[in-house]
C-alpha cells in the first residue's frame, strides 16, 4: 500500500513541476500571465497543507456527515449566481478580499461522498436511484444557470459511475438512456429549427455559449492549439520563448502549449505519468476492502480519467471546447485544491496497521 501512494506522489511531483514551468514561460503568451507560475506555485503549496492536514485527523466518520457538506456546497452554488464574480460569460466565482474560488468544483467531491453514502443503505433499488439521480439534478441546475457545462458533465460520471458499482438492473440504464436521448434530440431539433424558442427556453447567455462550443471547428483557439502541437518538433528547448500564441494557454489550452515549449515527447511524458497515477490508484482498491472507500477511489479514478480525456481530445480539435481543464497541469486554485483533498481523503481512509 505504501508504495503505492508514493508512487501517486511522485506523479504529482512531476505534474506540479511541469505544471509551473509551462505557466512560467506563459508571460510570452499575455504580461498578464507575468506572476501566473507564482501564483500556482502558492496553491500548490495551499493544497499540500490542506493535504497534510487530512493525514493528521480522524475522517472515518466523513461519509455520514457528508450530507452536511453537500448542503454547504449548494448554499454556495445559490450564493455564486447571487454574488458571484462573471469571467468570461460564466458566473461560477466567489471573491473574498481578491481571492477567487469556484463552488461547482468542490461540488464534485461532496456529490462523490453524499452520493456513495445514499447508495449503500439499505432500501429498495428504485427508490435508491431516483434519490440519487434528485440529489445530483439539484446542483447541475444551478450550475447550468451559471453556466458551466463542464461541472455539469462531471456531476453526472460521479453518479452514473456509483449506480455501475452498485449494479443497478440494467433496464435502469435503458430508462436514463432514454430520456437523455429525447432531451438531446429536442435540443437539435430546437437548435436547427426554433432558435428563438430555445433562447427563450435556456437563456441568452446559455445558448451564446453552446453556440460557441458547436462551432468549435472555426475558433482561433483551436486553430492556434492545432497548429501549435502538429507544427512542433519531436524535442524542442522552448524554455523562455514560445512557438505560437495559444488563448487560455495556462488553463483550457496548457496540453498544447506544453508540447509548443517542449516538443511532441512532452505529450508522451504527460501520458505517461498520468497511466501511471491511475494504474497506482487502482491498486489502492486491490489492497483495500472498505466499500465506500473503494467507491470513492473508483469514483475519483473514473472522474480523473475522463477529465484527463475531454482535455486532450479537446486540444487535438476532436471534440469541442467545454472549459475542462487538465488535473494538476492547468492553472487554478480550486481545481487544484479539489484534487488534493481527494487524494488527502482516499489516503487517510486507505490507512491501516495492515497497510
Amino acid at each position: 500500500m505504501k508504495k503505492y501512494k508514493i508512487n501517486i506522489i511522485i506523479c504529482i511531483f512531476l505534474l506540479m513541476i511541469i505544471s509551473i514551468i509551462n505557466i512560467y514561460n506563459a508571460k510570452y503568451l499575455n504580461t498578464l500571465y507575468s506572476q501566473y507560475y507564482i501564483k500556482q506555485f502558492i496553491w500548490y503549496i495551499v493544497s499540500i497543507i490542506l493535504f497534510l492536514i487530512l493525514q493528521k485527523i480522524n475522517i472515518k466518520n466523513i461519509f455520514k456527515i457528508s450530507y452536511i457538506f453537500y448542503i454547504l456546497n449548494i448554499i454556495l452554488l445559490i450564493l455564486v449566481l447571487i454574488i458571484g464574480k462573471e469571467i468570461n460569460g460564466t458566473k461560477g466565482w466567489i471573491n473574498i478580499k481578491g481571492i477567487s474560488f469556484q463552488p461547482s468544483e468542490f461540488m464534485k467531491l461532496s456529490l462523490s461522498l453524499f452520493l456513495i453514502n445514499i447508495s449503500t443503505k439499505k432500501e429498495k433499488k428504485l427508490k435508491n436511484v431516483i434519490k440519487l439521480f434528485i440529489y445530483t439534478l439539484i446542483p447541475s441546475i444551478l450550475v447550468f444557470i451559471e453556466p458551466d457545462t463542464g461541472a455539469i458533465i462531471f456531476y453526472f460520471i460521479i453518479l452514473f459511475t456509483i449506480l455501475f458499482t452498485k449494479k443497478i438492473n440494467f433496464k435502469y440504464y435503458i430508462y436514463l438512456l432514454i430520456i437523455f436521448i429525447l432531451l438531446l434530440f429536442s435540443f437539435i431539433y430546437l437548435y436547427q429549427n426554433n432558435q428563438d424558442l430555445l433562447v427563450k427556453l435556456i437563456g441568452n447567455s446559455f445558448y451564446y455559449r453552446v453556440n460557441r462550443i458547436l462551432s468549435y471547428k472555426e475558433s482561433y483557439q483551436m486553430d492556434m492549439a492545432l497548429t501549435n502541437i502538429y507544427s512542433v518538433s519531436f524535442i524542442r528547448n522552448g524554455f523562455n520563448k514560445i512557438l505560437l500564441y495559444i488563448p487560455e494557454g495556462v488553463t483550457d489550452f496548457i496540453f498544447a502549449f506544453s508540447i509548443g515549449n517542449f516538443g511532441f515527447i512532452m505529450l508522451f511524458i504527460i501520458i505517461t505519468i498520468y497511466l501511471f497515477l491511475i494504474y497506482n490508484l487502482f491498486n489502492l482498491i486491490k489492497k483495500y476492502n472498505d466499500k465506500k472507500t473503494n467507491y470513492l477511489i473508483i469514483s475519483f479514478i473514473i472522474m480523473l480519467f475522463f477529465n484527463i480525456l475531454i482535455n486532450i481530445l479537446m486540444n487535438i480539435g476532436l471534440i469541442p471546447i467545454i472549459g475542462i481543464t487538465l488535473p494538476f497541469l492547468s492553472y487554478g486554485g480550486s481545481s487544484l485544491i479539489l484534487y488534493f483533498l481527494y487524494i488527502g481523503i482516499i489516503f487517510n481512509l486507505t490507512t491501516t496497521d495492515k497497510c
